[in-house]
């Protein structure tokens, strides 16, 4: 994966990383990061729903409330390109994907004025 996103990086391309973790993803590869956010009962819910043992929604679930994805995204890169999005219900998770077409669309005319 990692080639294919430098070039992409270097050519310009747009490409969207869905990952746990970001700390060894250099910065100069994203021009937004977003966090996607839970609800404590609703991410356990979900995780049980997905068949998930009890120690890794215990897991899951304590990440979630340390905020450590959005803590390492905000040490990894610029504050102004992480956003945190809740997403708790089928409402959220629509209005994320608009959210995010509308941020593609953006960069698209950004990029190729």
């Amino acid at each position: 994966m990692e080639p294919m996103l430098e070039e992409c990086a270097e050519k310009g391309i747009g490409v969207v990383v869905d990952f746990h973790s970001v700390s060894f993803f250099p910065e100069r590869w994203f021009d937004l990061v977003l966090v996607l956010r839970s609800d404590t009962a609703v991410l356990y819910d979900r995780l049980t729903d997905r068949g998930y043992s009890e120690k890794k929604r215990t897991e899951n679930v304590q990440c979630e409330i340390m905020q450590v994805v959005l803590d390492e995204a905000k040490e990894s890169y610029a504050h102004e390109i992480v956003h945190e999005v809740p997403s708790n219900t089928k409402e959220e998770l629509e209005s994320n994907v608009s959210r995010m077409v509308q941020w593609t669309a953006q960069w698209i005319s950004e990029k190729n004025p």
